[in-house]
């Protein structure tokens, strides 16, 4: 999930560049919203990943 975060992040600041200011808000948004997720899931499975019986 990180790896997607990283590869929008890549695509919003290649179209930023070049000039497609839509085009990179909506990559930014993605991956800011991916992050989180990926941050709230690895949070989740450091907390309740390691129970022992």
């Amino acid at each position: 999930m990180l790896s997607w975060t990283l590869t929008f992040l890549i695509i919003a600041i290649i179209a930023a560049f070049l000039g497609f200011g839509g085009i990179a808000a909506g990559a930014a948004s993605i991956a800011k919203v991916l992050f989180f997720v990926f941050l709230a899931l690895f949070i989740f499975s450091v907390l309740f990943g390691r129970r022992r019986v």
